[in-house]
């Protein structure tokens, strides 16, 4: 009889083994396809699953089975598992509450004719317009400028429900990156952002194309710390050192003795490629990237939003930050002893001032720079730079050229 107990004990055991790699298998699908959070989660079930495998196998030792600290031994066990997933994702919301990113604009907002749209309008009404008949220039460009355009189109275009986020509207937001791809393969006739990559450049010569900039307002480019942080003010040298990496410590700046987490802007963003242009010769160090799922499975690596740490140091355009996406927890360092403010920026004491531009794109054999296949960009270009478009680019919150 006890043979056939400890025989019946052992299958069981068996098969509580194969329903614990079964729970885990299917826990891995579950993870892979619908969670953010393989980088813990994947290990945590392996690690877990082992566990109960080792826990089933040395139930069958009778010596280990019987003693009374065994139960609780399993136990414990299984709190510490819980406490580890519960301290995980209390951490991560943590963590992801100091991000400061694109995505916590609702650019909705700006639509240009909204009911309840933040965009700013003319004094008076616009002396140039477009009707429903007109072929309207299909507008793209960067997330900050994107209350300025609307506020172009609300004074120019027919109204209309121009959903920013709709491939089919002719008033787009996509972002830096994508707008400079949609310009250069067509989809769109104008774009407004911050001067181009050198892989946006080079991708518009392999396709042929002259990217005509035109200035159409100034900004300053900006860089913000947590404002519980000492350091009020940077010299250029000092920053462009924090970010070729030779500037590692706050305490070399006259801060806390603290590692400095610089963060960064993707590579194809208006914010990333005005960092490469201000700092010349010398190369940004490899940016913080964050562990991001990439569909079945897999990891992948992309730059990390900025998070608002006492030790980090972010980039922006001032608009940006201030304004569009204002965070109280954050503060506006001075660059070479001059605080980026309206007087500052406005009579280029500021030493970080970038024209921001309209961008149209032109075949490079042409006789001349003009893209002609809209015959109204032209006219719309004009008048954004005529007295009411510059009102509109001050009233935004931007600054005239």
């Amino acid at each position: 009889m006890l043979k056939e107990d400890k025989a019946d004990h052992l299958f069981a055991s068996f098969g509580a083994i194969l329903a614990i790699l079964f729970l885990a298998f299917v826990g891995l699908i579950v993870v892979a396809l619908f969670s953010n959070s393989q980088p813990f989660y994947i290990p945590f079930i392996f690690v877990l699953a082992g566990a109960m495998i080792i826990a089933v196998i040395l139930s069958n030792i009778q010596s280990i089975a019987r003693h009374r600290f065994f139960p609780l031994a399993i136990k414990i066990s299984l709190g510490l598992f819980v406490l580890t997933a519960v301290g995980y994702h209390i951490h991560r919301a943590y963590d992801q509450h100091l991000i400061v990113s694109e995505q916590d604009v609702n650019v909705d907002d700006y639509r240009p004719f909204a009911d309840h749209t933040k965009v700013v309008t003319l004094d008076k009404p616009s002396t140039y317009t477009l009707s429903a008949q007109d072929q309207l220039p299909v507008l793209d460009g960067a997330t900050a400028l994107y209350p300025l355009y609307s506020a172009f189109v609300r004074a120019v275009y027919p109204a209309n429900d121009y959903k920013p986020n709709d491939k089919k509207s002719s008033v787009r937001m996509t972002g830096t990156g994508q707008a400079y791809k949609q310009l250069i393969h067509h989809r769109v006739d104008m774009i407004f952002a911050a001067a181009p990559s050198k892989e946006q450049e080079k991708l518009a010569q392999a396709k042929g194309l002259q990217l005509n900039m035109q200035p159409i307002g100034r900004e300053a480019f900006v860089f913000f710390v947590h404002k519980n942080n000492p350091v009020h003010s940077l010299t250029s040298a000092q920053i462009k050192q924090i970010y070729t990496g030779e500037i590692t410590n706050w305490q070399q700046v006259g801060g806390n003795n603290d590692p400095i987490r610089a963060f960064q802007r993707p590579e194809d963003s208006g914010s990333q490629a005005m960092l490469r242009r201000w700092m010349g010769d010398q190369s940004p160090m490899t940016p913080i990237v964050d562990d991001v799922a990439s569909g079945m499975g897999g990891i992948m690596e992309q730059t990390a939003d900025y998070r608002n740490y006492k030790n980090a140091i972010g980039y922006s355009f001032h608009y940006f930050a201030t304004q569009m996406n204002a965070n109280a927890d954050i503060r506006l360092l001075a660059v070479d002893g001059v605080y980026p403010d309206e007087a500052s920026i406005r009579n280029e004491s500021y030493p970080i001032i970038t024209p921001f531009y309209a961008i149209t794109a032109s075949d490079r054999t042409a006789k001349d720079s003009t893209d002609t296949t809209n015959p109204n960009i032209q006219p719309f270009l004009n008048w954004i730079l005529s007295e009411q478009g510059q009102q509109l680019v001050r009233k935004t919150g931007y600054f005239p050229i």
